[in-house]
């Protein structure tokens, strides 16, 4: 490929070699949704969580535990449901009659991926207790804190809001997530090869024949080489700008944070390295902006009224700022 053909100044072979491999082995199972595992990947080399938004039965989960699967450290799920309590998620603390004390029993969150299904199925008291450890990679319960082993990322699905019997999650939830995947229905010639693929298998678990690629200390030494990727100033100016545009746009009611800017920042230099090169090019911010930012910002009442998505602007906005050359 022509982006290949310079001399890296880092080594990305390594890197390069086991995205490889992670893409073959859920190429075994999934059948399209190529954007969607690299995105996924992307937001695992920069330590970001990811919500995943598509309607019932388009492989939401089996996308997350096939991620789950490729990566050999410890994964949890968790169903949020109306009636969850945060004690169900963080753990509580139980009294040991033995030694006459109270004792600290982890919930689910306590792992390294961590799959929360239909996250807005469950009311605000149960978002607030994701709000610490997805921002601090930490859980305080009865005045104690408790800190999560890296890699941490929370990976979660919803329905559409439309949906009966779902809630619009927190802003300040939503502004944890590194990226929004929207997840489209298959095409036809993909509908045929997932139907194939399902009688061929002869009713067995998909996740059956799917082998773990990575380690947890691959995860941390890759992460040390995406943070060196080299980024020009005018492209750092050039992310600055779609987020300030974000902020003075008639059709926004809520722009977005510098939160977003950092965001599409390490994402960028994680997406580069992904496609083998160790700089961030503009054409990496303009695929990134859109995961990145899709959730962060609000539309008018009115540009909702009239249909308008957040992805309209978002596109609009990137599209009018001159790239930088």
């Amino acid at each position: 490929m022509e982006e290949n053909v310079f001399e890296s100044r880092l080594d990305l072979r390594a890197l390069n070699e086991s995205i490889k491999k992670i893409r073959e082995e859920v190429g075994r199972v999934l059948v399209g949704q190529e954007q969607m595992v690299d995105l996924i990947i992307t937001a695992i080399l920069a330590d970001g969580h990811v919500l995943i938004e598509g309607v019932p039965g388009v492989a939401k989960t089996l996308t997350a535990k096939l991620v789950s699967k490729v990566i050999s450290v410890k994964f949890s799920r968790i169903q949020f449901t109306p009636d969850l309590m945060p004690s169900d998620v963080l753990g509580t603390s139980v009294y040991n009659v033995k030694n006459s004390a109270f004792e600290f029993k982890a919930g689910p969150i306590f792992s390294n991926i961590v799959l929360i299904d239909e996250i807005n199925r469950a009311p605000a008291k149960t978002q607030a207790a994701l709000f610490e450890v997805m921002e601090e990679r930490q859980v305080t319960v009865d005045g104690t804190t408790y800190a999560m082993a890296p890699p941490y990322i929370v990976v979660a699905t919803q329905n559409p809001i439309e949906h009966e019997g779902t809630y619009r999650l927190p802003e300040a939830q939503l502004d944890r997530f590194l990226f929004k995947i929207q997840v489209t229905y298959p095409s036809f010639e993909q509908e045929v090869s997932i139907l194939a693929g399902h009688h061929e298998r002869k009713n067995t678990q998909p996740l059956t024949g799917v082998t773990a690629v990575l380690s947890a200390e691959e995860i941390r030494s890759y992460r040390e080489v995406v943070r060196q990727i080299h980024v020009e100033d005018n492209v750092l100016r050039y992310i600055a700008q779609i987020i300030h545009e974000t902020r003075n746009s008639p059709a926004l009611f809520l722009g977005a944070s510098p939160r977003a800017s950092v965001a599409i920042l390490n994402a960028t230099k994680a997406y580069a390295a992904l496609h083998g090169r160790d700089f961030v090019t503009p054409e990496d911010v303009k695929v990134i902006a859109l995961p990145v930012l899709r959730h962060r910002v609000i539309l008018t009442p009115d540009k909702e009224m009239e249909g308008v998505t957040t992805d309209d602007v978002v596109k609009q906005i990137v599209d009018k700022i001159e790239v930088p050359r």
